[in-house]
């Protein structure tokens, strides 16, 4: 690899605000479980969301015309000055009033849609093509191993020890002395750090691009229209890209809101149990990184993502029917599994059909598409029946549903993924002022 030391780099850098960031992203829907307010925060998640419906346009334009590494410089940097902010404001304050705490979530969530994009794009356009399946996987396994830490701290945090014992895996360790919980300002704080640490070594990146881009010009609108306007020339990889998404767009309402009401108020438990569930999901999509490619490399990766995406809608129903913590954590061991081999096999797939000098602004149609369809989701569940008495079981059963459907259509359509060549863009689209 010609860019071996940058990529290095920016994993290391990925890793250390990760960790804090998972922690945070963890202990947020658990501080609002705690106090009987997911439906408050489901409607919090719903604004992220239709926040994120304005902003994931400028990220794709962005993430085409500006310089990779300097787009991770200012985000990391401006997302980590308004966390210190939070993080101070609590230490004043000696709490945070809740919206605080909804604001940091927002803040976080934001920063979601624009630095994994362009840590896609930022390792495709260093990254030689015969090593694209590989890179994807050890993104993954870079990823899950630092939420499995961000899990493991979690679990520390929030609840504490008791006589010394810590819940790690859903099994108790006694660590020899006792550990008091954190507030979520204190949290925040170790989350602002790490981004101060990540914008150093990003800044140490040197690189030499493998893909050659052209200079990007006109307005947004017009840039958007590019990426669109190459879907619909080739409008099977837009319905592959959207229906591989849809078991993503499953996992990011259970992890970030259902799981946590589900620990609460289905299986009774409490914050240790929900972030060893999280560990657990870590440890599914690790073990994916590791052997997913092995696993299917005598199969298509429409067929791959097909088999997943209908493991992923069995699992779901088999939350719906059970009440066991044990089943809990295996099924979500086995998410984890299915989410990350199939982003692999997506984001392989897509490396290979679309091409560097667009691919941020397509991913930004198909996190569009993603987020409408998480949107309709929050709000559904979000409205009270969802949270009276363990009705969240039902929410388990309408996703299970939904992923059937999307894997009907990808059945359907499979002939059509095959041995797709990408048509280049033969229209111009008209530039806006």
């Amino acid at each position: 690899m010609k860019n071996l030391k940058a990529i290095l780099l920016l994993f290391l850098a990925n890793s250390i605000s990760g960790v804090a960031q998972g922690i945070s992203m963890i202990a947020i829907p658990w501080y609002f479980a705690s106090k009987e307010e997911m439906s408050t925060f489901g409607w919090m998640y719903v604004l992220s969301s239709v926040i994120s419906l304005f902003w994931m346009p400028y990220c794709g334009t962005l993430i085409d015309r500006f310089n990779r590494k300097k787009i991770f410089l200012v985000v990391t940097s401006v997302v980590g000055s308004l966390i210190i902010a939070v993080a101070a404001l609590g230490y004043y304050l000696g709490d945070l009033p809740w919206f605080m705490v909804a604001l940091v979530f927002i803040i976080t969530f934001c920063n979601y849609n624009i630095h994994y994009p362009n840590l896609y794009a930022f390792m495709q356009e260093i990254t030689e093509e015969q090593y694209y399946g590989k890179v994807t996987s050890y993104i993954e396994i870079q990823g899950q191993v630092t939420a499995v830490l961000a899990g493991a701290g979690a679990a520390m945090l929030l609840e504490g020890t008791h006589n010394g014992m810590l819940n790690i895996f859903g099994y108790k360790f006694n660590m020899g002395f006792n550990i008091s919980s954190w507030k979520i300002h204190e949290i925040f704080a170790l989350d602002a750090v790490t981004y101060i640490l990540s914008f150093l070594i990003i800044s140490l990146i040197y690189y030499v691009p493998i893909a050659k881009r052209s200079a990007v010009g006109g307005s947004v609108i017009a840039q958007l229209k590019i990426g669109y306007q190459f879907l619909v020339e080739n409008s099977r990889i837009f319905l592959f890209g959207v229906a591989s998404y849809s078991v993503f767009v499953a996992v990011l309402v259970t992890t970030f809101f259902i799981a946590a009401t589900y620990v609460k108020s289905h299986l009774l438990e409490t914050g240790d149990v929900y972030a060893a569930s999280e560990m657990y999901y870590a440890v599914g999509a690790i073990f994916a990184g590791v052997a997913i490619r092995r696993l299917f490399n005598k199969t298509t990766i429409p067929m791959s993502i097909i088999i997943l995406s209908t493991l992923t809608a069995i699992l779901f129903a088999v939350l719906y029917f059970s009440n066991s913590v044990v089943i809990f954590y295996g099924m979500m061991l086995l998410l984890g599994i299915t989410n990350a081999g199939t982003r692999i096999m997506r984001v392989t797939y897509l490396f290979t059909h679309i091409p560097n000098q667009v691919y941020g602004r397509t991913s930004s149609i198909f996190f569009l598409t993603n987020i409408m369809l998480r949107i309709l989701l929050l709000s559904l569940f979000s409205i009270a029946f969802f949270q009276s008495g363990n009705n969240i079981i039902y929410a388990f059963g309408i996703v299970s549903i939904f992923l059937f459907i999307t894997v009907f259509i990808l059945v359907k359509n499979y002939p059509l993924f095959l041995d797709m060549k990408p048509k280049l863009i033969t229209k111009k689209p008209e530039t806006t002022s």
